[in-house]
């Protein structure tokens, strides 16, 4: 692709020269980090629970190539494709999630999971970025001041996929989907008095998730009082952190993965920080970084409303997933079952992540002379 001449008028020639490139290339390393990960971390989770020893590691191998595929074809689009590929794909997730507390497969006390086709689908992680999009165009609809209630309706909606997230339940999820639609209401130009409602409600309702649902509760008292119940993954975690210093065991070499139920999963930096080191988790924090601040360089070089609160949202919520993971694997924050950004096994996890990004690529394309 560096061959690609500036005269190149192809779509991929056109693409680019468009698309940000240093983005690409930091989504790029994540994406081969995650494969390492996969093949280092799955096999003792796959081997203890009775399965073929790579199972995980060929069910990976075989989404990678449709996630990438997803991300540059998504990456492709105009925003005005952007837009309505969101609004599908909102209606559908929002569609399927209602379906799950119908018919969905319970895990771990959660209905979250569907199968379509022989694939364990969670819709829920489709719906953050697609309902992000969907509320940007919401919030600029309502700036324009031609009557449409962009603020209403984006509430309304909000309050809807709350509602659905909450009953499966998925509070950590819920949680994310509100500061990244916060922190999009408050771009667009939300009044004072509603950054102190807001704020308030936001606090009530943790308060109220505290005393509604045990999970949550219990959670919360492990991690302010380790010592109150089960924190055996936390402590192996810890451990493998300490176990790994600075350039960790090396790779293969690593012994958290053999105990660790979540090591491919929620605690894959855990089994990354044994295995590579501290030097290793903390390239891999400045490449996080570097994607979000990056995102919100272009983003805020845009003049259209809609195109900087959709980017802004999903470059929130990619960073945002990325702190909960690692924060939960340090014992920074309570643990909460949600992946790091294309480098934890999870098929789902990963289309939508792809989606989402291939979206943010999108919108932050330099297109000179475009309507938008």
């Amino acid at each position: 692709m560096t061959a690609v001449a500036r005269t190149d008028t192809s779509v991929l020639g056109r693409w680019w020269w468009t698309v940000d490139r240093w983005t690409l290339a930091a989504l790029g390393m994540l994406i081969a980090f995650g494969a390492v990960m996969a093949l280092a971390a799955s096999p003792p989770v796959a081997t203890r629970i009775g399965l073929d020893q790579f199972y995980f590691v060929r069910r990976h191998a075989m989404l990678l190539p449709v996630a990438l595929g997803i991300l540059i074809i998504v990456s492709l689009q105009s925003p005005l494709r952007i837009r309505r590929l969101a609004v599908f794909c909102f209606i559908a997730a929002a569609a399927l999630t209602a379906a799950v507390l119908v018919v969905g497969v319970e895990i771990k006390g959660a209905r979250r999971w569907i199968n379509l086709a022989g694939f364990s689908l969670q819709p829920s992680e489709f719906i953050k970025p697609s309902f992000a999009v969907v509320a940007a165009w919401m919030f600029a609809e309502q700036r324009r001041g031609e009557g449409f209630p962009g603020n209403i309706l984006s509430i309304l909606l909000y309050g809807l996929v709350v509602a659905l997230l909450l009953l499966q339940p998925d509070l950590g999820m819920a949680v994310v989907v509100s500061a990244v639609w916060f922190t999009q209401f408050f771009l667009a130009g939300l009044p004072l008095i509603w950054v102190v409602g807001l704020g308030a409600a936001g606090l009530g309702g943790l308060v109220g998730a505290y005393f509604s649902f045990p999970h949550v509760a219990s959670r919360i008292d492990r991690f302010l009082d380790p010592s109150s119940g089960d924190s055996y993954q936390v402590d192996r975690s810890l451990e493998a952190f300490m176990n790994g210093g600075l350039l960790g065991r090396g790779p293969g070499e690593g012994q958290v993965k053999l105990v660790l139920p979540d090591g491919h999963a929620d605690f894959v930096f855990a089994v990354a920080g044994e295995e590579f080191g501290l030097i290793a988790c903390l390239v891999v924090v400045a490449i996080f970084a570097f994607v979000v601040l990056r995102g919100f360089g272009r983003a805020m070089q845009e003049t259209n409303l809609f195109v900087l609160l959709a980017s802004a949202g999903l470059f929130v919520q990619f960073g945002l997933q990325a702190i909960v993971n690692m924060g939960s694997s340090l014992h920074l924050m309570p643990t909460k079952g949600m992946t790091l950004p294309f480098i934890s096994f999870g098929g789902s996890s990963l289309l939508a992540l792809a989606l989402g990004m291939g979206m943010a690529l999108a919108l932050t394309r330099r297109r000179a002379g475009e309507i938008r």
